[in-house]
């Protein structure tokens, strides 16, 4: 009974979060979030755009607040705005512009929006971006287009630090999806190594520091050297001064 609790709090809460995307606008929304507190249920968008979210004189959030308290039986939702200063960083927020420019400007120009997308990204000091393109692109055929630029990582923990996205066009081939994903400039990973002067002193220090130890081991081979040359003649000299006598 339990579980069957939890799944259907879950799939309430997922309604409310798609609602929220559809009634704001495709392109605007990056995440929602559901927090609940004891006075009530504080809900925060982010968003790149907060004045076109808010409504003049908060239009817009008072009436998502009524409908959200109606029709979703929310007790007290309390709705905060989240800006998001770097738009091009958002994984979400790049995939539903180029779902968005793929429905305006047709799925046959899908190479050049993917690369202008990939060139804005890295700009913006993205360490590495990916965009996945699925669907009948251009041919009657599906086919899946891969665009990628920079570093990133694929498995493990470090891959967690990449942002993820997904979204969804619906050109006049059919639809097509989206898949985003971006490393963003000041994202900390583990196994990543920065060259600089350093790491290179250090470089040079342990490269000289063998050539003077081999010339230190060098040295007692040379004394051993030279001493059997001196045992050896001191022997001839004595087998000779022996014959002479």
């Amino acid at each position: 009974m339990e579980e069957k609790k939890f799944v259907t709090f879950k799939k309430e809460e997922l309604s409310v979060k798609e609602y929220i995307k559809k009634e704001l606008g495709k392109g605007r929304i990056s995440n929602v979030t559901i927090e609940y507190t004891p006075v009530g249920e504080k809900i925060i968008i982010g968003t790149s755009k907060p004045g076109l979210v808010i409504g003049r004189r908060g239009e817009k959030i008072d009436k998502l607040t009524n409908v959200l308290k109606k029709r979703f039986k929310l007790d007290n939702p309390h709705i905060e705005i989240k800006e998001i200063t770097e738009p091009l960083l958002d994984a979400q927020l790049v995939a539903d512009e180029i779902a968005l420019l793929l429905e305006r400007k047709g799925s046959l120009k899908f190479k050049v929006i993917a690369y202008k997308m990939l060139q804005e990204i890295i700009k913006t000091g993205a360490l590495g971006t990916e965009i996945v393109l699925s669907g009948k692109l251009p041919s009657d055929r599906a086919r899946t287009w891969r665009f990628t630029h920079g570093y990133l990582k694929k498995t493990g923990d470090p891959a967690k630090v990449v942002d993820v996205a997904q979204a969804q066009a619906t050109a006049q081939s059919g639809v097509v999806g989206i898949v985003v994903k971006i490393l963003a400039p000041d994202a900390h990973i583990h196994d990543r190594i920065d060259v600089n002067e350093e790491l290179l002193n250090r470089i040079r220090v342990s490269v000289e520091e063998p050539e003077d130890l081999s010339e230190e081991q060098e040295k007692p081979e040379k004394k051993k050297r030279a001493t059997k040359k001196a045992k050896v003649e001191d022997s001839e000299e004595s087998k000779e001064s022996k014959e002479k006598e």
